[in-house]
């Protein structure tokens, strides 16, 4: 009896899933996987690019074997499932400079269904080498800035592992030399004491104290002349007696910030944490075996926004950080990469990323994000005061850091154009579009 019950149960549910699977509607690809096929796209045509497949084949005959590697090459990068089409333009330009696109070859393995997307990518071609000469930050206005980079020889940096202050600013000033007319390294807090005193640290002509760019190398540790610590001269700019703390300090730094108009750069990390000072602080360290520093804690970051708002200093604890995990590239942050040549991951993870909330609490305006905005915090960019007067630029990742991202937030913000000589002559750059699409659209 038992027996008979259980074949009629086994029956009816073989029947509710027979009916069950003929009346159901079946998400697309799309709709299932959640793909972004452009960003699949680009992040395929600069990684082929960067291991010489593009260039290395984009200019040959279309009969070569080369565009045979090359579509392996395409085949092995895509996901399966997936159709792609690339296609190779000529560029030639007329004596006017009117550039025309004419289609010099192209690949595929499938045709489309309705889902699809593209990207493109200039590639220049191996036997050319392209000259460029920047132009300076603030050449446009008649006004060249000075970039001050932080590299005080009695200083520790926390949250650059791997890094040393000084070493990372030798390699910022590499990168960031050619796009201004005058680099000054800051090479001890007496030096910075000057420069926060208004002074010329050099004296040379291109010189300029007022709008210019600080860079602090040294990551949540923002260097102190000893002159701003307790017992020093600048005592009450520095040191908060009452809390006990160096907020104040910070404070300082966004005052004179907004009174010289300038756009201070913090490369890693969460802003104005500590402050170090490697004699002062000798005896001194940051709660994980790192002497010659001091902890402001979250403090730090709300009072260098109240100096910069020009508002009284208070001593405000409250936190404006906080992790994100994973952030991605803004369309045109990936767009100036390929303008300025430079090329860190898109996919970065933020620990440190300021709140939107900042933007109303301190009169501030968000310019040149580098990622995408998540859970209304900001992973990097540049806030600008309302004023007009004085500027951050944060770039709150983990570390290791990537001093190119803090270059990228920086031209990004500045926008110096960049006169290549070679650019867009006939035969020394092609562009190159692949268009990726899923089986069977949607």
């Amino acid at each position: 009896m038992r027996t008979v019950e259980v074949l009629f149960v086994i029956v009816i549910l073989l029947t509710a899933f027979t009916i069950t699977t003929q009346f159901a509607v079946l998400p697309s690809p799309t709709e299932a996987f959640g793909t972004n096929l452009r960003e699949l796209s680009q992040s395929t045509l600069e990684t082929l690019n960067m291991q010489g497949i593009l260039s290395a084949t984009v200019f040959e005959d279309p009969n070569d074997d080369a565009w045979g590697e090359l579509q392996k090459a395409i085949s092995v990068s895509v996901p399966p499932n997936m159709v792609y089409n690339l296609s190779v333009y000529d560029l030639t330009a007329n004596s006017e400079g009117i550039v025309t696109y004419e289609l010099a070859h192209s690949i595929s393995d499938a045709s489309f269904g309705s889902s699809s997307d593209a990207a493109s990518l200039m590639v220049a071609s191996p036997d050319v080498t392209f000259t460029q000469d920047p132009q300076t930050v603030g050449e446009s206005s008649g006004q060249p800035i000075t970039l001050y980079i932080l590299n005080c020889s009695d200083s520790n940096g926390w949250w650059i592992t791997g890094y040393t202050g000084q070493s990372l600013a030798t390699d910022l000033a590499r990168l960031l030399s050619p796009y201004f007319q005058t680099t000054v390294l800051v090479n001890s807090t007496s030096e910075l004491a000057d420069l926060l005193d208004g002074t010329k640290i050099t004296g040379q002509d291109g010189e300029h104290v007022e709008d210019a760019v600080i860079v602090n190398t040294f990551g949540e540790a923002v260097p102190i002349p000893e002159d701003y610590c307790f017992g020093g001269a600048h005592q009450a700019d520095g040191y908060d007696s009452f809390s006990s703390t160096y907020a104040k300090y910070f404070y300082t730094l966004g005052s004179l910030s907004s009174q010289y108009n300038w756009t201070w750069v913090s490369i890693v990390g969460f802003p104005f944490y500590y402050v170090t000072n490697t004699n002062y602080f000798d005896s001194v360290q940051n709660g994980y075996g790192l002497y010659g520093m001091d902890c402001v804690a979250t403090a730090g970051v709300n009072a260098f926004l109240q100096g910069l708002d020009t508002r009284p200093y208070s001593y405000d604890t409250a936190d404006t950080t906080g992790g994100i995990g994973v952030v991605q590239f803004t369309s045109t942050a990936l767009d100036r990469c390929n303008y300025y040549g430079i090329y860190p991951s898109p996919y970065q993870t933020s620990s440190r990323a300021l709140t939107v909330n900042i933007l109303a609490n301190y009169n501030l305006e968000q310019v040149a994000p580098v990622f995408q905005l998540k859970d209304n915090r900001i992973a990097a960019a540049t806030f600008k005061h309302q004023s007009g007067s004085g500027a951050l630029t944060a770039i709150g990742l983990t570390r290791i850091p990537d001093i190119r991202v803090a270059v990228l937030g920086l031209l990004m913000y500045y926008g110096p154009t960049v006169y290549r000589s070679e650019f867009g002559a006939s035969g020394t750059s092609r562009l190159v579009t692949l268009q990726i699409g899923q089986q069977g659209g949607s």
